[in-house]
Formats: structure tokens, sequence, C-alpha cells
């Protein structure tokens, strides 16, 4: 299966060379915990920027180096460096348990892999539809790892679940979803014009 459809990041840098791409893997990483400050304190997982983040990591960067990238952002927060929700790391609690958000962390990698993967073979980030699709598509993988965690690690089930680890975030997800639509196609016309 080819991927035929050249990133963001290539078609900016088409030189390819390690250093390259380690520049991009630890900017994305970093960018994304920078996004991770900008946070309004819900309970028990906060609202964030992240996602946003990880799903446009996942476009620009393609799925190879988007993988790289979320799992540093991940394994630097976890080694304790402030990348997470209100400049906090580890994956530990202040109760001594996992944090509630730990499945959701868990899912960024994949969750921009598919995004990247999306883009690359059919090209999705080149038009606002199109971007809503990977977009939502990586948003499905995040909630996919995060609510059972989430669930296996409060004892929530159910409505309860929901009402604590995804209702909250659907405006705001949406929100993001559109706003990445915008960027990635403006991102390409101006790319083309250039």
């Amino acid at each position: 299966m080819s991927l035929s459809y050249p990133t963001l990041a290539r078609t900016l840098a088409p030189t390819p060379s390690r250093l390259r791409d380690v520049l991009l893997v630890v900017g994305a990483a970093a960018l994304v915990g920078l996004l991770a400050q900008v946070e309004i304190p819900l309970k028990p997982i906060p609202l964030t920027l992240q996602t946003l983040g990880v799903l446009l990591v996942g476009a620009a960067l393609g799925w190879k180096r988007a993988f790289a990238a979320l799992a540093l952002y991940v394994a630097a927060g976890a080694a304790g460096l402030p990348m997470f929700a209100g400049g906090s790391a580890g994956l530990m609690s202040s109760g001594g348990g996992l944090r509630a958000s730990v499945g959701y962390l868990a899912s960024y990698p994949f969750a921009a892999a598919l995004v990247g993967f999306l883009v690359q073979r059919y090209g999705l980030d080149r038009k606002f539809l199109g971007t809503c699709l990977a977009m939502l598509a990586g948003s499905v993988v995040i909630y996919a790892f995060g609510l059972p965690v989430l669930g296996a690690l409060t004892g929530m089930k159910g409505s309860a679940l929901l009402a604590a680890g995804l209702t909250p975030f659907i405006v705001g997800d949406l929100l993001k979803l559109a706003l990445a639509a915008l960027l990635l196609p403006a991102a390409w016309t101006w790319v083309r014009t250039r």
C-alpha cells in the first residue's frame, strides 16, 4: 500500500535528514506540551488544547514521525518533565494510583499515527471535510483508549463514565476539530502559492 501524499513537513522541508526528523519530532512534542498548558481544570480529566496538538502533529508530520513525537511527549512527561495539563508530570496521581488521564495519554501516539496515515494515504488534510474526517478518526482512538482506562481506574461505568470522560469534551473537541479543519487546508493553500 502506497502512502502517496506528502505531509506538510515533507513539503516544507523536502531534503531528508536525521537532523530534520529529530527537530520535527522534538519540536512537535514540545508543541503538544505547550498546548497542554491551556487548561480548564475539570475533574477527573482536564480540558486542554493538547488533543488539538496531537491531531495537528499527526497531519503535519505523517504517521511515523507523529508516533515518535507523541511517544516522546508521553515519555518526557512520565519521566518528570512538566509536559501534561497544568504543568503536571508523571503517570501517578497524587493519591498514589495511576492518573485518571493515563489512558488518554497512552492513546496519543496511536491517534497521531492514524491521522498521519490517513493524511499520507488519502490526502485528507487538503480539504475541510477530509480534515474533519481524519481528526474525528483520531479523536475516536483517544476515547477508545481513554474511556476504558478511566473506567478501570475510577470504577465508573455507563453514563457516569461518559459524563466524566466524554460529554464535557464534546463541544471543545468539535471546536478543535473545526479549527484544525480550517488551519490545515489553509496551510496547504499557502504552501501551493509560495
